[in-house]
C-alpha cells in the first residue's frame, strides 16, 4: 500500500483542481473549494507542507482512495 507524505500546498491544489473541485475563497491562510457533489468543502491551509492528516481528510470528503491519490499525483 503506497504511502501518504506531506506535500506542499500548491501541489495539493492542483491534485483538487484537477478531481474537479473549483476555487470558492480564501479565509485568512486558508484555501477552500468545492464541487457540487461533495457533502462540506474542501479546505486546506496555505502552509508549506501539508501534514498527513489533512490530506487524508480531504481524501475521505473526496471519496479518493489513497492509492488513487498517489496515482492522481504521479500523473499531474
Amino acid at each position: 500500500m503506497p504511502r501518504i507524505i506531506p506535500i506542499n500546498w500548491k501541489r495539493f491544489e492542483k491534485f483538487v483542481l484537477f478531481v474537479g473541485c473549483v476555487f470558492e475563497r480564501e479565509k485568512g491562510d486558508h484555501r477552500i473549494y468545492s464541487r457540487k457533489d461533495l457533502p462540506r468543502p474542501i479546505v486546506f491551509p496555505r502552509d508549506n507542507e501539508l501534514p498527513i492528516f489533512i490530506i487524508r481528510n480531504n481524501l475521505r470528503v473526496l471519496k479518493i482512495s489513497p492509492e488513487e491519490y498517489i496515482d492522481i499525483l504521479k500523473r499531474i
